[in-house]
Parts: C-alpha cells; structure tokens; sequence
C-alpha cells in the first residue's frame, strides 16, 4: 500500500512520463545547441519583456491554484470558486500574450521552418501552450462540475483539484525552464 489514493499515484505517474517527453526536448535542444557551428541568442530575436510577463502569469497562477485546494480543505467553497477561477483566467492570459508573441513572429515571416533555433522555439513553446489548454479544459471542468461533488463527496474534489494543482505546477515549472533557455541564453 502507498499511502497515496489512485489519482495521485496515476498523476505522478503521468508526470514522469512528461517529464521524460520534455527531458528529451531538452536534451534535444542542448544537443543541436552544442552541435552547432553558431546559435543565435535568444534574447536577440525573441520578446523577453512578454516572456518576462508571462513568467509572472503563470507564478502567481500556481499561487492561485494552491489558495484553490487550501480554500477547500478550509471548507470555504466560495473561494475556492474564485481562486480556480483566477487560475483559468491568468492560463488564458499567458495564451493570449503568447499568441501576441506567435502573431508577430508570422507577420515577420518567422516560423519553424526558418531555422533550426525557431524550430525548437515552436515546438518548445507550442507543446507548453497544449498542456495550458490542457489545464485550462481540466480546471474549467472541475470549476463548472464541482459544486455537485463538493455537496456528494467533499474529500474527492479535494483529491482532483490537488492532483489538478500538481499537474499544473508542472506545467509552470516547464516555463521556468523554457524561458531562461530560450529567451535569455
């Protein structure tokens, strides 16, 4: 026996299997880096202050989504409803910036095929902003259907919305990784 009720034992689990996909991103990333005769920086091509912006949406959404579970295990629902709420809003935030940040780079012509630097820049950031949406669908969902399960079984919604948070943390914790590789070195 783990001591850990299935969901979380089933998020762990899928989030090392994540971890191993953009461990090989990165890995990906690092290898083409070294290999290469020059490499741009970053910072020359891409938006730091969005990116610098972005970083701080996506903190203080892992704040907000920590005040969420603690809201419930505080029997207080209503903030709870909020904080989730606040989460949601401040994930589609990053999305909107991020899409300003992707409109600019097409208009000038930039995409993945341009080189090798923003194809991974694309694939990078691209498959961050999938697990975004991803969050945002699962949060949205647990926002909306909550209710009827904080009234049924209050511990259970507790256990999604912290098997929620993990994957959400995770998700934050990527960017922090993404941005200083991407948009500082």
């Amino acid at each position: 026996m783990t001591g850990l009720f299935n969901g979380k034992f089933g998020i762990w689990l899928f989030l090392a299997s994540e971890v191993m996909l953009f461990g090989a991103l990165f890995s990906t990333y690092v290898l083409l880096r070294v290999g290469a005769e020059t490499w741009p920086h970053g910072y020359t091509l891409l938006n730091v202050p969005l990116a610098t912006l972005n970083t701080l949406v996506l903190i203080v959404s892992s704040v907000t989504m920590v005040m969420a579970w603690a809201s419930l295990k505080m029997d207080q629902f209503g903030k709870f409803q909020m904080y989730l709420g606040v989460t949601i809003l401040l994930a589609l935030v990053f999305l909107v910036v991020k899409g300003f940040e992707y409109g600019a780079k097409f208009e000038h012509h930039i995409h993945p095929a341009t080189n090798t630097f923003y194809a991974i820049y694309f694939t990078l950031t691209g498959l961050h902003g999938l697990h975004i949406i991803g969050g945002v669908v699962v949060n949205l969902y647990l926002l909306l259907a909550g209710g009827a399960l904080w009234k049924r079984e209050p511990e259970r919604l507790i256990n999604r919305i912290e098997c929620a948070g993990l994957y959400w943390h995770f998700v934050d914790l990527v960017w922090i990784f993404l941005f200083p590789v991407l948009y500082l070195l």
